[in-house]
C-alpha cells in the first residue's frame, strides 16, 4: 500500500502480534482493515492487531529518531539498560540522548526497544 510504512511488529503473546503502521495521510480504521486483509494469510496462526504508532510511537530505523531530534525518547538497550531523554542527534550509525546531564551516543544496533515520550502539553 502506497505510503504506508509499519513502523513496528510486536510480539505481544505465543499468538498474539501488533502491527504498527503509519501513513503519510494518518492513519484510520480503514487502512488497519486493509493492513490486516493483507496479512489474511497469518489470521489462521495469529490473532493480530493493527494499530496506529499512537503517542507513544515506536522509533526502529535512524529515520524514526532523526524524525523526533529534540524530543524525550524512552530506550532500552540490548545490555538491558533503560534510559530517558532528549534525542539531540540521529547520525547514519548512532543517535545521541542528552540524559542526566550528559551526553550519551547508543549505536542502533544496541537499540532492542525505543518509543516516543509524549509530554502533557507539548507537541
Amino acid at each position: 500500500m502506497p505510503g504506508t510504512e509499519v513502523l513496528a511488529i510486536e510480539l505481544t503473546s505465543p499468538e498474539r502480534f501488533t502491527v504498527y503502521v503509519d501513513h503519510v495521510q494518518g492513519v484510520d480504521h480503514a487502512l488497519c482493515e486493509r493492513v490486516t486483509s493483507v496479512l489474511g494469510d497469518y489470521l489462521r496462526e495469529y490473532s493480530i492487531d493493527v494499530s496506529s504508532p499512537g503517542v507513544e510511537r515506536p522509533l526502529r530505523k535512524p529515520a524514526h529518531f532523526r524524525n523526533v531530534v529534540g524530543r524525550r525518547v524512552a530506550l532500552r538497550t540490548s545490555e538491558r539498560n533503560r534510559l530517558r531523554g532528549e534525542v539531540v542527534a540521529a547520525g547514519a550509525s548512532s543517535v545521541t540522548l542528552q540524559t542526566d546531564g550528559e551526553s550519551v551516543d547508543i549505536p542502533y544496533d544496541a537499540i532492542v526497544r525505543g518509543n516516543l515520550i509524549e509530554e502533557a502539553g507539548k507537541r
